[in-house]
């Protein structure tokens, strides 16, 4: 008799914040989404009384984002990243080619520590519109430096296609808020940099994310440097 082997599927839930103001949940939810992986949605609301008591059964280190797998908590965006890798290898997390792979960890880690100036003077906010606020010299050094690295993917890596490493990677979804706030803020960026921005806001993921961000009603004030703005 041939031994039967089930698999069993498991259930994957996603604990993000706003999606007008989480860039931390909108990398993970952009990355599992474009990659077809189904998931559980958990939205919980900045400032919402609930919040903390949510926190408290949600998530280990009181943050988002969490991706539940069964009834194991895997925390932090970099930490999710690699564990879609591991559980769905064929689905092109990183990219194929391995001077390629090492250069996209090296870019999400560096965003995942760094760029603290942008972050700080142009929060994510995908419903406002404020031109030319935040920018200060440590922010366009900031900009400097991502334009710099977009432009070196696209030339080294990029022949495949519009994203930086040519087809869809987790350094798309990594650096996809970062072209929210450059959209947001309006910045003056280069062509190749223009071109790229454009295709990520082409990703189904990324326009269904924006989509939802700018239907939240909620205002976080502490996201809201420059005031509440009409959305887009």
């Amino acid at each position: 008799m041939t031994p039967r082997f089930v698999t069993t599927v498991p259930r994957l839930r996603l604990v993000i914040a706003n999606k007008n103001y989480s860039s931390w949940s909108m990398r993970p939810w952009v990355l599992l989404t474009e990659l077809g992986v189904a998931f559980e949605e958990v939205p919980v609301k900045f400032g919402a009384p609930t919040w903390a008591a949510e926190m408290r059964t949600l998530s280990p280190s009181g943050l988002v984002p969490v991706l539940w797998i069964d009834d194991e908590p895997v925390w932090d965006t970099l930490a999710i990243v690699e564990t879609a890798a591991e559980l769905w290898p064929e689905k092109g997390v990183w990219p194929r080619e391995a001077r390629a792979r090492q250069v996209a960890r090296s870019m999400c880690a560096e965003m995942h520590a760094g760029f603290r100036a942008l972050r700080s003077a142009m929060p994510m906010n995908i419903r406002g519109f404020h031109p030319g606020k935040g920018m200060n010299p440590d922010v366009r050094r900031d900009t400097d430096r991502i334009v710099t690295l977009w432009t070196q993917c696209r030339e080294r890596f990029g022949a495949e296609g519009s994203l930086l490493f040519g087809t869809f990677s987790a350094a798309d979804a990594y650096f996809a808020p970062v072209v929210s706030r450059f959209a947001t803020y309006d910045v003056a960026l280069p062509p190749v940099a223009k071109a790229y921005c454009d295709a990520v806001q082409a990703l189904a993921s990324v326009r269904a994310w924006s989509a939802a961000g700018r239907a939240e009603t909620e205002v976080v004030a502490e996201d809201e440097p420059y005031g509440p703005s009409a959305p887009r």
